[in-house]
């Protein structure tokens, strides 16, 4: 068993405190054959060896033991010199060496060099009632072993930006003991992408899918730049019942020297609907076999892959719990005579001659 990196293949099961939340789900979900991107885990064990095999631990607990929460001066500045501590402290040699050989199999997998995006897997996000959706950094298209090596410390160093640090002091989590993963997974040439719920988060509706989708890479999405294309599929009949299409002003796509830019959209796209109707199905059967595998509501993040074809190229970013709507009980409304689920039962019998309203 290697310690230090995970293959999402990997016939070992992904435990949740060496993998972090996003790569323990796409480590599941790969062995659960859905449609995910190669990749592997740099494990919470390496994070803790650059911690605890250096005086790094000791150091950053030093800067955060008299931080002042109240003071959002004081928590930038505490903020900067600890992720600064962490991107210049030296990888201790098993480590580096270990992630570097998992990088160069995954090379060689994709039969040559390719782009990966390199994501934070923090062991407290989503958590049953906190969720860290954008608290870590994510890196796309990045290209080498040591700018692979300089983003993994980049997220390293993102659990400790001012935003994480107040999050988790707001919602009582502590730092002790707190580790980080990392996901290296092949970059998808995204057509098109975003994220599915296999509910409606508008009004808790289990028997929707909600899909929202914009062109390119569907960070816009996610952080709420870009307005993007609504789909409301029924989920037991699999059509689309409703459809809402954008104005998408701008869009993420690759550079091809290993970047990626932000370029404005052409006028022919950009009232255009950014998915086919089989499309937007074929999202919909991927969340719910994302919800149906896992037993319970899921927030999926997707992309249709330019380089693949039709069919085989709608493809599986992430899955987690949605964590709104399932931690609200069930609510049971009592409705006043003549009204609701009453009405409708009365008015069932009256046809049949069953019974009469009382």
């Amino acid at each position: 068993m290697s310690l230090y990196t995970f293959p999402f293949d990997s016939a070992e099961k992904p435990e949740h405190d060496r993998l972090g939340g996003k790569c323990t789900s796409l480590a599941i979900m790969t062995s659960a054959g859905m449609p995910v991107p190669p990749g592997f885990a740099v494990t919470t064990d390496a994070f803790d060896a650059v911690m605890n095999q250096t005086t790094l631990h000791d150091q950053i607990a030093g800067h955060l033991k008299g931080l002042n929460y109240d003071s959002p001066d004081d928590i930038d500045r505490q903020a900067t010199l600890i992720r600064e501590l962490i991107l210049t402290q030296e990888v201790p040699d098993a480590v580096r060496d270990e992630v570097v050989t998992a990088y160069r199999e995954l090379m060689k997998l994709c039969g040559g060099e390719v782009a990966v995006a390199v994501r934070s897997s923090a062991t407290a996000e989503d958590l049953p009632d906190a969720s860290f959706a954008g608290q870590q950094d994510t890196y796309l298209w990045i290209e080498g072993e040591h700018n692979v090596m300089e983003k993994i410390r980049e997220c390293w160093a993102s659990l400790y930006t001012a935003r994480a640090i107040s999050y988790r002091e707001a919602n009582k989590i502590p730092s002790e003991g707190l580790s980080i993963s990392v996901a290296i997974q092949k970059m998808v040439n995204s057509h098109a992408s975003g994220v599915a719920m296999t509910i409606d988060p508008a009004n808790g509706d289990r028997t929707k899918i909600v899909i929202d989708s914009s062109w390119g890479l569907g960070e816009m999405v996610v952080s709420g730049e870009v307005t993007p294309d609504n789909f409301v599929v029924d989920k037991v009949m699999l059509v689309v019942v409703n459809r809402i299409i954008s104005d998408k002003h701008e869009e993420l796509v690759p550079t091809g020297r290993g970047g990626i830019v932000r370029r404005e959209v052409d006028a022919e796209r950009r009232n255009a609907p950014s998915m086919s109707d089989d499309q937007v199905i074929a999202v919909a059967k991927l969340a719910k076999a994302a919800e149906k595998h896992y037993g319970s509501v899921q927030d999926v993040e997707w992309a249709i892959d330019a380089d693949l074809p039709d069919g085989s190229n709608v493809l599986l970013l992430q899955s987690r719990p949605e964590t709104v709507w399932s931690q609200k009980k069930a609510e049971v409304k009592v409705s006043s005579p003549g009204s609701g689920i009453e009405a409708i039962t009365k008015s069932m019998l009256g046809s049949m001659n069953l019974g009469k309203d009382k």
